[in-house]
């Protein structure tokens, strides 16, 4: 039988906290040796949630991570480097679920995040996670900055016509997002009742406000390999409890064949990316509760414009599965290990 790693999750009651939890109890190869909680230390995770997981929180100081081989980090940011920083060893492998590790320059994440990096000798260890981009990287790194939801969603679709450089010179990335409530986090505030959600939609930090907007434009301009990319982003809470639907516009010259054959060549083989068939768009039903990425192309005739419709799980691979996903990279694991393929048909 093959030998079990021992992990341990920082921040375990959070919705990305839950989704995790349910993917490592499946997952053949990790034995869960401790999960944290200050606010529910002492309580077992099923009096927090009603589910067949009863294992016992502990506050993050009382965890002991000398005996573990790797773990998650479902924290807040700050909190987040804070804890990497007490717990680090040359032999523990990290996967951060927070925005700490997202970011080589810690100007950078001081600029979008309004806070200094406490921990910026931990960044060299670093890697932004992002699997269908950074596979090798991933895999040679002790530390994995998992990548924000929104981000996966506008990123995975832009990047092989940033990469091929088939946009227009200086054309922005315009992105319309929307995402199901869990996306704003577990928390108590008047934003996020059901009486303000039910049969509204609300747009918000509209333009370039939105933190994700600076992890989306040091990839995509990295990959672009121009500084000044930009990207214009529109973030909106819809009805529902989980998901991500994503429409990209953006200009070009390129024909609509050509477009979409760098989309395709780029995800050929990829296990959780989809290129949907030509006329078909992007939706929700096909990623709920599983780690796929599907993507629409759409070119618009009598216009230089092409839209692209993305649509991801912001629990699954928008968080947790694309955090199991990189987890198994740095173990040298297969990557599907865990994970569910389920088919998409148009």
């Amino acid at each position: 039988m093959d030998r079990k790693i021992k992990v341990g999750v920082y921040g375990a009651t959070g919705y990305t906290g839950f989704e995790l939890l349910k993917l490592l109890l499946g997952h053949p190869r990790v034995s869960l040796e401790f999960i944290t909680s200050e606010t529910y230390q002492g309580k077992r995770f099923s009096q927090v949630f009603p589910c067949a997981i009863d294992k016992e929180l502990v506050a993050s100081e009382k965890a002991d991570p000398s005996g573990v081989e790797a773990v998650f980090t479902c924290l807040p940011h700050t909190t987040a480097m804070q804890t990497i920083a007490r717990i680090d060893r040359p032999d523990l492998k990290i996967i951060d679920l927070s925005a700490d590790f997202r970011f080589e320059d810690p100007a950078v994440y001081q600029q979008w995040y309004g806070t200094t990096h406490t921990a910026p000798q931990l960044l060299s260890a670093s890697c932004y996670g992002l699997p269908e981009l950074f596979r090798s990287r991933i895999a040679r790194s002790r530390i994995v900055g998992n990548p924000g939801c929104y981000t996966t969603s506008v990123i995975l679709p832009a990047a092989p016509l940033v990469a091929g450089n088939l946009l227009e010179p200086g054309c922005e990335i315009l992105a319309d997002s929307k995402s199901g409530v869990t996306g704003a986090g577990r928390k108590a505030e008047l934003a996020y009742n059901f009486c303000e959600v039910d049969e509204n939609i609300l747009p918000y930090k509209v333009g370039r406000q939105h933190r994700h907007v600076g992890e989306m434009e040091s990839v995509l301009g990295a990959l672009a390999g121009d500084n000044s990319l930009r990207v214009v982003f529109t973030p909106q809470l819809a009805p529902w409890s989980r998901g991500i639907l994503s429409n990209l516009y953006l200009r070009t010259e390129a024909p609509a064949a050509r477009i979409r054959a760098a989309i395709e060549e780029a995800y050929r083989g990829e296990p959780f990316v989809r290129v949907l068939p030509e006329g078909q768009a992007a939706h929700l039903n096909w990623v709920r509760g599983n780690n796929l990425c599907v993507i629409g192309v759409h070119p618009v005739p009598g216009t230089r414009t092409v839209v692209i419709s993305s649509a991801i799980d912001n629990l699954i691979k928008g968080a947790s599965g694309q955090a199991l996903q990189n987890f198994n990279l740095v173990f040298g694991l297969e990557e599907t290990t865990g994970l569910a393929i389920p088919s998409v048909r148009a």
